[in-house]
């Protein structure tokens, strides 16, 4: 089974994509709620990539990136472009999350590519893996949908935003803040709260 979700096999071609976009969309959304987290924070990025663009304006704003990704050429990557960043090549599902707590923990682009059941699981471990008061961001549809990947073809799938909101809820994290950037991708922001 492909933990990569697809992306192993099309790794070169989502490169060039994505670092095309090195201040692309999704950049100023990130940013943004980097610069309300305090410099040095440890931030754990799921399904990091090549680190281009999202770790890398992480690191810009001052923080400790620690990357996760299933595909070995991602990670490859992801360790060339950022050398200070800590990489592990490991799907989300069966990472140990560097076996340490974070600050924050982003996940842009990757949730709808899990299986409900995936992603079900993966919140109630992003909310084990942070320390109270640690921000938890990630991308997903706010409508319950699936669809083909279109780099991939494989089947992708947002909960809709009122499962999310349970899921968290039940995981101990609080949904502070939703909203879009520029490409209409949409960010649920929680907290932990317990």
């Amino acid at each position: 089974m492909d933990k990569s979700n697809g992306y192993e096999f099309i790794a070169s071609k989502f490169i060039k994509i994505r670092e095309q976009a090195n201040n692309g969309i999704g950049t100023t959304a990130v940013r943004n709620w980097a610069q309300k987290l305090s410099t040095g924070s440890a931030i754990l990025d799921l399904g990091c990539g090549s680190g281009i663009p999202i770790s890398k304006v992480l690191i810009e704003e001052g923080m400790l990136v620690y990357g996760i990704d299933a595909s070995e050429t991602l990670i490859r990557s992801f360790r060339q472009n950022l050398p200070t960043a800590h990489a592990a090549c490991e799907s989300v599902e069966d990472s140990l999350f560097f076996n340490r707590k974070f600050d924050a923990i982003i996940s842009w682009g990757l949730m709808f590519l899990l299986s409900k059941d995936v992603q079900e699981k993966l919140i109630q471990k992003v909310s084990d893996a942070l320390h109270i008061g640690g921000n938890f961001l990630f991308t997903a549809p706010n409508k319950k949908a699936a669809w083909k990947d279109i780099l991939t073809g494989q089947t992708s799938r947002s909960l809709g935003v009122e499962k999310y909101k349970e899921l968290l809820l039940s995981s101990g994290l609080a949904l502070i803040e939703e909203f879009e950037d520029e490409g209409q991708n949409h960010y649920f922001n929680a907290v932990k709260v317990e």
